[in-house]
């Protein structure tokens, strides 16, 4: 008993030692269920104050284990916290060099595929297109997603399958023989657009707000302003628990303002969400915008609004005719159910459907519009989910709109964070 008092005595002045060199975490939950994937942001300045250190910073949980943690380009020290519901966590972060951590998220720009900038984290994967693109005259301006059902990071083999020189030659040399559709099934063999494993893009953008992009209304509020490709971007989180871009947009003439868009793009691991933030520089005052999701012919009527929880929802069933035959009948059968959903910050002034013409395969949006204030940045979430993904748990509208509704609830009573 002696010796055992004697083992417990050391651990805990072990853990003493430990905790009297770091800065006390204290992350609590107001809510009554458990969060465990949501992130944290810490001031790094104001902690190495506080350890009156300028190096590296190391978090640890209430046993002194190390977690991943990541330092950020706006200074903040983040990490994903277990917490359970109407309780607390404690955590410490130390002066030190953090281990290597296994990335969760990537992303990059694709000039080889037309200026695409693509990202993804451990469940989902995005995609917007850039200046190639627009200058070739395709149109494809809102957000692209592109399924996972795998939680690897697979963007980059994605593009590098899909854009193969080999490949391509190879294709071409059917095509001038006349084996079209040996050429076809070559292709096939290596698109994205074909699940071999990891998932697809199956989901179809056009002149759209596609998943979840926010744009500048005109016409009193009923003429929505697409804001095109973007013209400028700057990755500044590259993991591993974060990514973050910021695009740039081309100037646009609204009602005689000339008006630029940025966007500043954050997704985290293990989130289906991404956090965008979109300023407007020359709105001269308050200007009705609004975020929008495409509402394709093949499912007009499944989507949900919630004004006053402030999300939105859709259940996608794929471009059904991005194939060609015969193997679209087959190849159809692996698109399963998209889902894709936008959540507010704040009270949206509206939400309703509003119907387009001439959108190719579309019958319009849903849309929930907000009033931005000038020399502001509005701030909302965008995201999907998979109903192939075995890994979420999501596989309805129904499943989906819980989710929305969890998330909308935890972005309006976040995890309260001391030290």
């Amino acid at each position: 008993m002696k010796k055992f008092l004697t083992l417990v005595a050391a651990a805990v002045l072990s853990v003493s030692a430990w905790a009297a060199d770091g800065v006390k975490i204290t992350v609590q939950n107001p809510l009554g269920h458990d969060r465990t994937s949501e992130m944290v942001e810490l001031d790094a300045t104001a902690l190495r104050k506080k350890l009156k250190s300028q190096g590296g910073l190391v978090v640890t949980d209430a046993d002194g284990r190390e977690i991943p943690s990541q330092l950020t380009w706006d200074g903040k020290l983040i990490f994903q916290p277990a917490v359970g519901g109407k309780s607390k966590s404690v955590y410490y972060v130390k002066a030190g060099e953090p281990q290597t951590y296994t990335a969760r998220v990537f992303g990059r720009q694709y000039p080889e595929r037309k200026d695409d900038v693509a990202w993804e984290n451990d469940i989902v994967a995005y995609r917007t297109y850039g200046p190639a693109l627009q200058q070739s005259g395709e149109r494809a301006w809102g957000y692209d997603i592109w399924n996972k059902r795998t939680d690897r990071l697979v963007v980059d083999e994605r593009f590098a399958l899909e854009l193969d020189p080999e490949v391509a030659n190879v294709s071409r040399k059917l095509r001038k023989m006349g084996r079209e559709q040996l050429a076809q099934e070559l292709y096939y063999a290596v698109s994205y657009h074909v699940d071999h494993g990891t998932g697809m893009d199956c989901y179809k953008v056009g002149p759209t707000l596609g998943a979840g992009t926010t744009a500048v209304l005109a016409a009193q509020g009923q003429e929505i302003v697409y804001p095109k490709c973007y013209v400028g971007y700057e990755i500044l989180d590259r993991g591993p628990l974060r990514f973050t871009v910021r695009l740039t947009y081309a100037p646009e003439t609204i009602e005689g303002h000339e008006v630029t868009e940025t966007r500043l793009i954050t997704l985290d691991a293990g989130s289906h969400m991404n956090r965008c933030r979109v300023g407007y520089e020359g709105l001269p005052a308050r200007w009705p915008i609004a975020t929008g999701i495409i509402v394709h012919n093949e499912n007009p009527t499944a989507y949900v609004l919630n004004a006053k929880s402030g999300y939105m929802g859709y259940e996608d069933l794929g471009d059904v005719n991005q194939y060609r035959e015969p193997w679209r009948e087959q190849l159809n059968k692996d698109f399963g159910r998209i889902y894709v959903g936008t959540v507010c910050t704040a009270v949206p002034t509206t939400m309703r459907f509003q119907q387009g013409e001439g959108l190719p395969g579309a019958i319009g949006h849903i849309l929930a519009q907000s009033a931005y204030q000038p020399q502001t940045a509005y701030t909302y979430y965008f995201g999907t989910a998979w109903s192939r993904n075995p890994s979420t748990g999501i596989e309805s509208l129904t499943d989906w709109e819980a989710y929305l509704s969890r998330f909308a609830e935890q972005v309006r009573r976040p995890l309260k964070v001391s030290f």
